[in-house]
This record gives structure tokens, sequence and C-alpha cells, in this order.
């Protein structure tokens, strides 16, 4: 990327983008170059696939659960086309590491509605939590324990009762006990490794 596209991308994300200083901006897209400058993927040129982004997940934030690295990857995707590219990245890490609660409540959201109809139903809730629980090498059926919090889940969280938790049900249970953010699956980094992340990062911009 030359200098004038680069100062271009830093302009308009810079506005864009509430979260992020124009330096911090600069940062970012330049971190997004050397990594895709440094890949292998046929994809590379556009930005980065599912397997870079998941790598980056893993490395920089300690994820390892596939389904939800996947499903932060959709979100992140706006438009779909199975790349993510710089703006994506900038304008996803915004919330991401510095979102608001509102934002962050969306983004959540999003993350969990496996497919994208609007609501966290009993199953896409039963999948996440099977998957992200660690498997226990016990006597009973797993999957009761699994059904028995999915119950619990919509007890908790399911206030118009229709068996299935809408945005405004998400929004209100969370708002109301902010540890439910996360409640089928860690889909945002832990202070931590936001903080080291933002060190590494913004080291020369500050």
């Amino acid at each position: 990327m030359n200098r004038k596209r680069l100062q271009q991308l830093v302009d308009a994300l810079g506005h864009s983008t509430k979260h992020f200083k124009k330096s911090e901006v600069e940062c970012l897209i330049k971190l997004f170059n050397k990594l895709v400058a440094e890949s292998s993927s046929r994809f590379a040129a556009a930005g980065f696939d599912r397997n870079m982004f998941r790598d980056i997940l893993h490395s920089a934030f300690g994820m390892t659960d596939d389904m939800i690295m996947d499903r932060v990857f959709r979100t992140f995707d706006r438009d779909n086309n199975s790349c993510i590219s710089a703006t994506e990245w900038v304008e996803g890490l915004s919330v991401f590491l510095r979102g608001t609660l509102e934002e962050k409540i969306k983004y959540c959201f999003e993350v969990y509605d496996l497919n994208g109809d609007g609501y966290i139903s009993r199953d896409e809730m039963f999948q996440m939590l099977k998957n992200c629980l660690l498997k226990q090498p016990s006597e009973e059926d797993p999957d009761e324990g699994i059904k028995d919090l999915v119950d619990i889940a919509m007890k908790k969280m399911d206030y118009d009762h229709d068996g299935k938790l809408s945005f405004k049900d998400f929004e209100k249970a969370v708002r109301d006990e902010n540890l439910l953010l996360e409640a089928f699956g860690p889909c945002l980094p832990d202070i931590k490794s936001r903080m080291a992340f933002e060190q590494k990062t913004f080291r020369e911009s500050s």
C-alpha cells in the first residue's frame, strides 16, 4: 500500500471510527499490511482470509473456540466476501477493543445468532455451550447438563417468553447483568490480552 493510499485510508477511518485516534488507525493499518505481506494465503492481496484471521485471534487474544472464531470472522466481514479488508479490520477492532456496552451487546448478539435470523434459538445456545464447555469425562450424559444450562439462560433472559432470545431480550438481560454479555462463549478479548495488543500495536503512536 503506497503512502498516499495509506493516508487516504487513515483520514477516512479517522472520521468513521470513533474509538481510535488517527495515529492509532495508522498503526492498525500498518499491522494489517505487515500481516498480509507475511501471509502465503491466496487472498493476501485483498486482506485476511478465515484462517489468517483465526491465527490472529488465537495468537493475539488467546481465542481457541473454532465456532466462535468463525462467527467473529463473519461479524468483522461486513460485506460477506470471505475476506477482511483494512477498513473492516479497523472498524471491527474499534468495537472489539474499545466498544461501548451498547456496541458490544450488538456485536455479541451477532456472533451468537448463528444463522443470522435475528434470534438466538435454544438450538444455537445448545451448540455454543456444548462447544465451549470442557468435555468432562463423567458418567452422566453431558447433553443433559447443557440442556439445563439452556433452560436457565432462557428463564433469565427470555423476557417475552417466546422460546428464543430477540436482540431486545439479550440487551435487557445484559444491561441488568453485565456478566451475561458473553454468556454463550468468549468472543471479546480479556483485559490483559487487549492491553498487550494495544501496547504492542500503538507503541509508535504515543
